[in-house]
């Protein structure tokens, strides 16, 4: 239990901001997922849904939930996945 008035409210705020996280970070599992289903049906197709989820990691990053680095590993390496499953498919 919070003792200060002020720690009272670091406890609402963080309460809403974890609820934020989750749902954004729900979000990220999602995109990726759908991504992932894109790619194993048509690969020429997937480049949709990879702009999707980058513009879903750009946004997680813009409101704090995702470090930098972490966005761009993620995004670094679902590009080279694409880019794997299209030369193949070629």
């Amino acid at each position: 239990m919070p003792n200060t008035k002020s720690a009272e409210r670091r406890v609402r705020n963080s309460a809403r901001k974890q609820v934020r996280n989750n749902i954004v970070r729900s979000q990220l599992k999602t995109t990726e997922k759908k991504f992932r289903g894109a790619l194993a049906a048509k690969p020429e197709d997937s480049v949709a849904a990879l702009r999707t989820a980058i513009s879903t990691l750009d946004k997680a990053v813009k409101k704090g939930v995702i470090k930098r680095g972490t966005a761009n590993r993620k995004k670094s390496r679902l590009t080279l996945t694409l880019n794997k499953a299209l030369a193949a498919a070629k």
